[in-house]
């Protein structure tokens, strides 16, 4: 009966992930916890591949929107946090990633006045979240930069550019505040 019932929720894990496009892949180690109300997608391609010994919590989103989103072992990500996979998505190991965050790989071109903004498409580079990371509460992770091992985002900010390995860095936007010791 216990083996039953245990290939019972085996099943009922497995279906609630699901690809809209019919084309992509979600691969994750057998010691990941994802919480019910987690929401994994796979949209429009790309692929979704998880390490062991992460922890996704409550609320997160993880949508591919055709990019490939990498996570690595020992990652912490929390309530409500929102991972886009747009131009690609690279999280190392160890890395915690704080409630109400937001990781974008992607920003909307705008330049042209004569045109609508909805208009002018997308230009996707990728983002790379190191080892060793933590991301405080309610950060913004914007497209084309690299948080390097060790850095510490303070809770609020909006990463716009490249840190330097161990460094400590908050604020809008975010600019370095010291380094660890």
């Amino acid at each position: 009966m216990k083996i039953i019932h245990k290939l019972k929720v085996f099943f009922l894990e497995l279906f609630r992930y699901s690809s809209h496009s019919g084309s992509g892949d979600l691969r994750m180690h057998n010691t990941v916890y994802v919480a019910l109300s987690a929401k994994l997608e796979v949209r429009g391609g790309g692929a979704i591949i998880i390490g062991e010994g992460t922890e996704i919590m409550d609320g997160v989103l993880i949508l591919t929107y055709g990019g490939i989103i990498q996570i690595g072992k020992n990652c912490s990500i929390n309530a409500y946090a929102v991972l886009y996979g747009h131009g690609g998505l690279n999280i190392g190991d160890n890395v915690l990633i704080a409630g109400g965050t937001m990781i974008i790989p992607n920003q909307h071109n705008y330049k042209n006045k004569n045109k609508l903004i909805i208009e002018q498409g997308c230009t996707s580079s990728g983002i790379i979240i190191e080892d060793d990371v933590w991301i405080g509460h309610g950060c913004s992770i914007l497209d084309g930069i690299t948080i390097s091992k060790g850095t510490v985002v303070a809770a609020g900010s909006v990463v716009n550019k490249s840190t330097e390995p161990y460094s400590v860095i908050g604020g809008v936007p975010s600019r370095l505040i010291k380094y660890r010791e």
